[in-house]
């Protein structure tokens, strides 16, 4: 008979209270995958649990399984990730690249990619690197992960490849991106431009040092975004909620000034 304690490393992806001390959390684990556990008595001032389980730390936790959900009796902190939660434009992203996992992950099956994939995402809002830049390449790299990476290179109806002179369409619910010459659904009007189409190819064919480093126009950024955005809610089959509340962080930031160098895309 299997012992009915256990160990995980685990990211808490969501939360919600339970009762007047009791919370449940949603987490994501690399061997179990999505898992929904409870922390009893949490929200009392002697809890030994205390702030512990909180989101975007990286946790050990060591668990009790139950009828209804997995019991939390204990928490070590393995990576807090604090200096990400000093800028409230990373922590807003934050929640949303955990919302992505969560809708992305089933329950109970193992998930050691998309755990890392977050984990690594954390790390380089952790360290600074523009949250849009990570938000972007973690997109990329999660369509992977779900076996749905967008075709940037050839065009998903006729199959030539992409030409740098022709007209380009975007259109998520075929996979990637339409030419000239293909009509592709009717009521999809998405225009393209080649500076986002090389945007594109380098969040799937570079890597994050090199990303981080790219000076581009705020406008070939927000095409980018937005592109990438309509693939995911696709691929995924809903708006995220947090994205509201980045919008409104990001809304309210002053506005940066515009770069002047020249776009490091080949």
């Amino acid at each position: 008979m299997p012992s009915r304690l256990y160990a995980t490393d685990a990211i808490v992806l969501s939360r919600f209270e339970l009762g007047e001390a009791d919370r449940v959390l949603t987490l994501l684990t690399p061997e179990i995958g999505k898992l929904k556990v409870i922390a009893k008595g949490i929200r009392r001032p002697t809890s030994r649990l205390g702030g512990s389980l909180e989101p975007f730390a990286e946790l050990r936790l060591n668990l009790a399984r139950g009828r209804t959900f997995d019991v939390v009796t204990g928490v070590a902190v393995g990576r807090a990730f604090l200096r990400l939660r000093d800028s409230l434009e990373s922590a807003a992203t934050a929640w949303y690249l955990a919302e992505l996992a969560e809708r992305s992950v089933e329950e109970r099956t193992p998930a050691e990619p998309a755990y890392l994939l977050l984990r690594r995402a954390y790390e380089l809002l952790e360290a600074g690197m523009a949250p849009g830049r990570v938000a972007r390449w973690y997109e990329m790299r999660l369509a992977d992960e779900l076996g749905m990476r967008p075709e940037v290179d050839r065009c998903v109806e006729c199959d030539r490849m992409l030409e740098p002179d022709g007209r380009f369409r975007w259109v998520p619910p075929l996979g990637g991106v339409l030419c000239e010459r293909c009509p592709g659904p009717p009521h999809d009007r998405t225009g393209l431009s080649l500076e986002a189409l090389k945007l594109l190819k380098a969040y799937q064919r570079l890597d994050v040092e090199a990303l981080a480093t790219l000076r581009l126009p705020d406008d070939v950024e927000r095409e980018t975004e937005a592109l990438l955005r309509d693939f995911v809610r696709v691929a995924l089959e809903r708006d995220a909620r947090s994205l509201a509340f980045l919008d409104e962080v990001r809304a309210a930031r002053a506005p940066a000034r515009p770069v002047v160098g020249s776009p490091s895309l080949p």
